[in-house]
């Protein structure tokens, strides 16, 4: 759909823009990345033919751009620059009426219904027409700039050309507006190519991704291809850490400040962790990154209270989530800063061992039971309900684990609670052979983040020592604690 070859220019005889080539295929959208002042918007003009290359071509639909009378490349591609004024008064129906002018034979001497459907339509999709009979110099910056994409999107051209198109707009227009976008895109075969300001919603959006860098292409192609740390550190100045979005396969950018947790050396200690008849508490002033199997506020997070809550064996609701939330409300404690578990085993029985290192000290808590032991290589053969959960496992770690090493550490301590089964011999009394756990086990990995960090957490490594140590003693002694009770 679209083709630049060696586009090089800018506002004088210095070019911004320099010796820029790529691709555009039909029903795709390109997001153009950099820092201010890379040339980016630049680019949209010497694309659009607001400003004349100084060398290079621009095809469209594979015919130079030069070909192409003024009606016709109206036609053909529709331009939205990042900043708009109106020389007279109009309203908004009148403004996004104007962008029907290339299918006039005369200046709106020609409506049709096809135009009469094409403004409607655009005025409903971005939502302004409520305002359609309002001046737009009445309307706020968000505003206008949701009518100027509805005058852009009336025009019904094949390439769509947008310079920062959420500029003043809220959030919640940004998702409506690109969500808008995108259905274009997907449904109708809209090609666009639209500079943005913000990394995540052009790698959200975007099924390419173009990075400037002081007028030259630094990267081009899939965000996750292009939005890697490095680039993004280099190009733009600034220290960040890329993540994977939590619902879709798109990478998401992360701002590093440079100072951090205020030069305070946090600590977990032993006066940190509370034990009683109700439940195991660990509760600091400081949050803890958190990965954990729990119930309440599973998966990868910062939180500041652990919660093992003794449960009777017959709990059996099926609004679990909701009733352990009311629970911690009642408690008098943070939905959003606490991670909970629950067990059926007494807590004032949990085993909390400690375990010196020379990057800190690591705290191992164990609930277990084994009423209900299974061997999962057997579990296939069970019709069982599900029962909960007898061995909650914390491993509490003064000390910077990496993503890796997080992960690697829950590998670490379940292979440490199968060998702690195997020689308390415990056995899956319906299969009748040795148990690796029980049918609901939790397990949870929480770190200070402080110190030097440890880039993995398996077996042979400091960390995975004491981790497997630790694992492996609280749980077998956890084991016999409960048998001597039964």
């Amino acid at each position: 759909m679209l083709k630049v070859e060696n586009l090089t220019g800018g506002y004088s005889s210095t070019p911004i823009i320099k010796d820029v080539s790529f691709k555009v295929e039909k029903g795709t959208m390109l997001g153009i990345l950099g820092p201010n002042g890379c040339g980016k918007s630049t680019l949209l003009k010497l694309i659009s033919g607001i400003i004349t290359p100084t060398t290079g071509s621009v095809f469209i639909d594979q015919v130079n751009q030069n070909h192409y009378s003024a009606k016709e490349l109206a036609k053909k591609m529709t331009v939205l620059p990042q900043l708009h004024g109106s020389s007279f008064s109009n309203t908004v129906r009148d403004t996004v009426s104007i962008g029907r002018y290339p299918h006039q034979k005369g200046f709106f001497s020609s409506w049709s219904n096809t135009d009469e459907e094409a403004v409607v339509g655009a005025m409903n999709q971005t939502g302004v027409t409520p305002f359609e009979h309002i001046f737009i110099e009445n309307l706020s910056g968000g505003e206008r700039q949701r009518v100027f994409i509805a005058q852009a999107l009336a025009q019904k051209s094949d390439l769509l050309l947008l310079d920062e198109p959420t500029n003043h707009l809220d959030i919640a227009h940004q998702q409506q507006l690109l969500d808008m976008i995108r259905k274009e895109v997907v449904d109708q075969g809209l090609t666009v190519v639209s500079v943005f300001h913000d990394i995540n919603l052009a790698s959200l959006y975007c099924d390419r991704i173009l990075l400037m860098d002081s007028g030259v292409v630094r990267a081009f192609g899939e965000p996750h291809e292009v939005l890697l740390e490095g680039d993004i550190m280099d190009v733009y100045h600034a220290k960040v850490a890329s993540h994977a979005h939590p619902v879709q396969p798109k990478p998401q950018i992360t701002l590093l400040p440079e100072i951090q947790n205020d030069g305070i050396n946090n600590k977990v200690t032993i006066n940190n962790i509370k034990k009683c008849n109700e439940y195991v508490m660990l509760k600091t002033d400081f949050p803890l990154r958190v990965l954990s199997s729990a119930v309440h506020n599973a998966g990868l997070g910062w939180y500041s209270i652990l919660l093992n809550r003794t449960v009777q064996q017959n709990y059996h609701i099926e609004q679990v989530k909701e009733e352990y939330l009311q629970y911690i409300m009642n408690e008098g404690l943070s939905p959003t800063n606490t991670v909970g578990m629950m067990t059926a085993v007494d807590t004032q029985d949990a085993v909390i061992k400690s375990y010196d290192a020379s990057f800190g000290t690591v705290f191992v808590i164990v609930t277990a039971g084994v009423g209900n032991a299974i061997d999962v290589s057997k579990a296939y053969t069970r019709d069982d309900q599900q029962y909960i959960g007898t061995i909650n496992t914390w491993i509490i770690i003064n000390g910077n684990l990496s993503d890796e090493a997080f992960v690697q550490g829950m590998m670490t301590a379940t292979e440490a609670k199968t060998k702690a089964l195997q020689h308390e011999k415990v056995y899956d009394t319906i299969s009748n052979t040795i148990a690796t756990g029980t049918p609901t086990d939790s397990l949870l990995i929480a770190a200070t983040q402080q110190g030097k960090l440890m880039q993995y957490a398996g077996p042979i490594t400091e960390v995975g020592k004491v981790i497997g140590r630790g694992v492996f003693e609280a749980i077998s002694e956890a084991i016999q604690n409960s048998r001597k009770g039964e």
